[in-house]
């Protein structure tokens, strides 16, 4: 720095003023006197000490520059106060004044206490963290803060809300009543079809809609409409703190939230803001619009089910009527349903729990709820209620998608409503763009391989056991879990409205037995101390073989006698391997070995590779024939628990959406590919692999056995021919075809005998669902780098002994020890082997001999020896399967 820029040093008591002084000439601890001065001592700001700082020999320093001023400065700023008259200064011991002991006065030494400056210090507008307090007791805020606070967000909040009301604008009825399709894809981008829309939408007025609807919806949804202010506060604020939680969203509480809900369409969004959103609409609602326009916009613009927007579209597509002719037990069932169409609407829905003999069962006890309780609320009159003639008769429905298409859609729909948790109700306002795995031209191949067998084989004018035969299946892509085709039945416009891939109540019969095999490879079974057994362990295969508990106790039937397990033939196999019996599905070794696993094994095992819980016969753990097939898995399922086996234990989740698109363009998140899961051991699934090889090559499959490429699968039949499968697979692709007859229409869905059906006398796995199978496999996988299955490694150990055939033996003298004669063992008797000619091969169309099974079938999946034990579909006093009828579909749940 250059000398004429620098400054002499303050002084230590001086600060800037000081440093100003000393630099103009001015004596070093004391303030210039003002004009007049006399220099005594009283003129003076500040009386020096002989030892303080403001009176003493100057300490001499050398001239410094600004940056010495300023701290010269900042060292004497702090603590300089007039002496107190009879008391101590303020001001420090030191020049600085900032110690905590004040100088004298006249009078005495001072004691005071200094911070920092002496000057007082400036108050703050908010006094957080509190001045004054020390500790913890600093950060605890004052009454005054509190009340402060709370009343300052309280006017925050009716700031808020009323911006809110202010922007937001009440809906216009023809508006709402508008709705964006839904768009389906196929695999590979192209437009599959389109629901919803414009069509089946009419705005009435209200003097169009009986007083008997109203009425009805007001009894049954709100019976404070006219009195209250439109809005639910703690119903909204629940679907708030529900939604916020990650849970399902809720409905509007009152009419008018619902109209609202109803109304906002432009947003899909299932989030706390929409919530939000709803509730100042509501409330601007509730306040500006008369009850009854309310009403009316409600009731043109709610979904009734059946594609049915509005009072007047719901009136045509459920009794082909005028809004303004429905009669007051239409009127009841209209509102009935508005409590969600797709659980309430008599012809069932999307999901396992709307079935629609569960949705019509839902929709009578609400109907009769509603009646009664127009009763309750003054709404109708006790002879008015005993007048009412019942739940009214519903015409069928029609639908304007033809074919597979409606079973596709719905597949696709139930996938979205779980994957995103949107509601079907709230899928059906439309506006999503919906891309999926089925392939057109594999679910063409599909049907037209259906469609060829039936036209050939079925002739219901000829033959009345061949009404109500039902085609059923899946094809999934085993690599990825990928649904790629399915069969679901004639289509919802021949009045055909059950999905049969995805059906729940057919026992699978013996195409359950590789999952018993599997799990004994997996966990061993008793006998081997839980360690894996070969698939060439010997079982007993005759026929009534007695099967025994783990303690080698015969397990006893329902009469108290040894339970003794049927086959479907009366040849005495004898000591059989598992492999062998698994060949000609052979009943008795399976049933013995899923003792021997434990039934609890298999299941576990069944529903790694994708079985879901809610399909497994729910007596399994305590019915020996549970390793029969008693359990009832769709057609997927059961294709996607084969793909396990295919791809040597890996495991997909079947999935059918690869994404979803919002009206926006947003993408729904949810929707990545299923991750690969272990469902068994390589080697297990690699061994059973080997094993279904060998059904199709020499046994009950031999009718795809020419197929061209590797294939593994198995056959299953249940008693009576009440059901029939085919599920098998190569190294691309897995696919299970069921076959049963029922009438989809009926109550229960009772299963009934297929004896008879196509003039056969029985029906089996191996004929009609293993030559559908065949047809489209072939189709679907023409053209194929087709691969071979992976070589199966050596698996356990094997058990079981050879039972040494009784031969005569020559005589002997004997030892003189033996003095009793030998007791002679004693044997079963079996049946003589019977020749060819008494005997059916199980892909045999024409075969009229049964086996001597009396109404058992090759793969049977229970028992039919008159009693010795329960079939599984006789427990039912209505005839249906033993099971979860609504178990077994695709995602299981109760939907």
């Amino acid at each position: 720095m250059s000398e004429h820029r620098r400054k002499p040093p303050q002084p230590q008591g001086g600060g800037r003023a000081a440093a100003r002084r000393g630099a103009s000439g001015e004596p070093s601890g004391r303030r210039a006197a003002p004009r007049g001065s006399t220099e005594s001592p009283s003129d003076s700001y500040d009386t020096p000490s002989s030892s303080g700082s403001y009176g003493g020999q100057e300490e001499d320093r050398p001239w410094g520059g600004r940056a010495e001023a300023r701290r010269a400065a900042q060292r004497g700023s702090g603590g300089r106060r007039r002496a107190a008259p009879d008391g101590g200064g303020a001001g420090s011991g030191d020049a600085g004044g900032g110690g905590r002991r004040g100088g004298g006065g006249p009078n005495g030494p001072g004691r005071g206490r200094g911070r920092g400056s002496g000057r007082p210090q400036k108050k703050r507008f908010i006094d957080y963290p509190r001045a004054g307090k020390s500790g913890a007791a600093r950060f605890v805020p004052s009454w005054k803060q509190v009340v402060g606070t709370c009343f300052g967000f309280m006017l925050l909040g009716v700031g808020a809300f009323g911006i809110g009301l202010l922007i937001v604008s009440v809906p216009i009825e023809a508006q709402a009543a508008q709705a964006q399709s839904n768009v389906f894809y196929w695999d590979d981008g192209t437009q599959m079809a389109a629901t919803g829309g414009q069509q089946n939408r009419q705005i009435v007025p209200m003097e169009q809609i009986p007083k008997s609807m109203r009425n009805a919806v007001i009894s049954a949804e709100n019976a404070s409409f006219y009195d209250d202010s439109g809005v639910d506060p703690m119903g909204i604020a629940r679907a708030m703190f529900n939604m916020a939680r990650g849970g399902q969203t809720q409905g509007g509480s009152t009419i008018t939230q619902q109209y609202v809900k109803n109304a906002m369409l432009d947003d899909q969004s299932q989030s706390v803001s929409r919530k939000a959103k709803e509730l100042f609409i509501s409330v601007k609602v509730g306040a500006t619009v008369d009850k009854d326009d309310i009403l009316k916009g409600y009731l043109n613009t709610a979904y009734f089910g059946r594609n049915a927007y509005g009072i007047q579209a719901a009136a045509r597509a459920y009794f082909d009527t005028e809004s303004s002719k429905l009669t007051p037990e239409q009127s009841i069932f209209l509102a009935s349903v508005l409590k969600g169409p797709n659980l309430y609407n008599p012809d069932g829905g999307i999901g396992e729990a709307a079935t629609p003999a569960a949705n019509k069962a839902r929709a009578m006890s609400r109907w009769k709820w509603i009646a009664d309780r127009e009763v309750t609320v003054g709404n109708m009159s006790k002879a008015e209620r005993s007048s009412l003639k019942g739940f009214p008769e519903i015409k069928k429905q029609k639908s304007a998608l033809s074919g597979q298409t409606g079973y596709l859609v719905d597949i696709a729909k139930d996938y979205v409503s779980k994957k995103s948790k949107i509601s079907p109700e709230d899928l059906e306002k439309g506006g999503y763009k919906i891309y999926t795995t089925f392939n057109k031209k594999k679910v063409e191949q599909m049907q037209k391989a259906v469609k060829a067998t039936e036209d050939s084989f079925l002739d219901s004018k000829k033959r009345a056991k061949d009404k109500y035969v039902q085609f059923g299946a899946g094809s999934v892509d085993p690599n990825t879990g990928a649904i790629v085709a399915l069969y679901g039945g004639a289509g919802y416009d021949q009045d055909h409205y059950t999905n049969n891939a995805n059906t729940a109540g057919v026992p699978v019969g013996s195409t359950w037995k590789p999952f018993v095999l599997a799990s004994a490879m997996e966990y061993g079974t008793y006998k081997s101390d839980g360690k894996p057994i070969s698939p060439m362990s010997l079982y007993n295969g005759n026929d009534l073989t007695v099967i025994k508990d783990r303690n080698g106790d015969p397990i006893r039937a329902a009469d108290g006698t040894p339970f003794r397990q049927k086959n479907e033939s009366a040849r005495a196999w004898g000591d059989i391997t598992l492999r062998k019996a698994m060949e000609q599905s052979v009943n008795s070794p399976f049933v013995q070995l899923g003792i021997d696993v434990g039934l609890e094994k298999t299941r576990e095992l069944a529903n790694k590779a994708g079985i879901l819980e809610d399909s497994f016969d729910k007596g399994n753990l305590g019915n020996a024939s549970f390793s029969l097939g008693t359990s009832t898995p769709s057609a997927i399922r059961m294709a996607d628990a084969y793909g396990s086996f295919a791809t040597s234990g890996a495991h997909y989740e079947p999935y059918s959406v690869t994404k979803a698109l919002n009206k926006d363009g947003t993408a729904l998140k949810g929707f990545e590919k299923p991750k690969q899961t272990r469902a068994m051991d390589a080697s297990v699934a690699d061994n059973v692999t080997d094993v279904l090889q060998n059904v199709v090559k020499n046994g009950t499959g031999k009718k795809v056995a020419d197929i061209g490429f590797p294939v593994a699968g198995k056959t299953g039949t249940t008693d009576e021919n009440k059901s029939a499968w085919f599920v098998g697979y190569t190294p691309e692709l897995s696919t299970a075809v069921t076959l049963f007859r029922t009438d989809p229409r009926s109550n229960g869905r009772k299963l009934l005998s297929m004896n008879g059906t196509g003039g056969v006398t029985s029906i089996h796995g191996g004929d009609i669902p293993a030559q559908i199978w065949k047809d489209y496999m072939a189709a679907a996988l023409k053209g194929v780098d087709h691969k071979d299955f992976p070589d199966p490694d050596k698996i356990g150990e094997i058990v079981g002994t050879p039972t040494p055939t009784p031969t005569p033996s020559p005589s002997v003298t004997p030892s003189p020890t033996d003095t009793k004669p030998a007791k002679p063992s004693t044997t079963p008797t079996t049946s003589p082997t019977p020749s060819t000619s008494e005997t059916c091969s199980g892909w045999d169309w024409n075969c009229e001999d049964d086996g001597g099974a009396g109404n058992g079938g090759t793969d049977s999946g229970g028992t039919t020896d008159g009693g010795v034990t329960t079939s599984p579909t006789e427990s039912d006093p209505e005839g249906n399967p033993r099971g979860n009828e609504n178990g077994g579909g695709l995602f299981g749940g109760t939907g």
